[in-house]
């Protein structure tokens, strides 16, 4: 059952947590219930928590739009085993 919670933030908090939100496609009210799931032990198993050292590395690799891992890879094991 979902009940409703008023919070008071800072601002700039509030904004900041609705870009990430955005950015993440999920809702205020999601990040804010997984936090607190968090903070409680509770951790859903669907969904992978990533390390700071994989956030951290995450898009530092620019790659063109029609790359295709795929291909790339299939490439590399040819030329591996051939």
């Amino acid at each position: 059952m979902n009940t409703k919670l008023t919070l008071k933030l800072d601002k700039d908090v509030i904004e900041l947590a609705k870009a990430y939100a955005k950015e993440h496609q999920t809702s205020l009210s999601v990040l804010v219930e997984k936090y607190f799931r968090n903070l409680s032990g509770e951790r859903e198993h669907s969904v992978a928590t990533l390390t700071p050292l994989v956030q951290e590395l995450s898009g530092i690799i620019d790659l063109p739009e029609d790359f295709d891992i795929d291909d790339t890879y299939t490439d590399y094991l040819i030329e591996r085993y051939s």
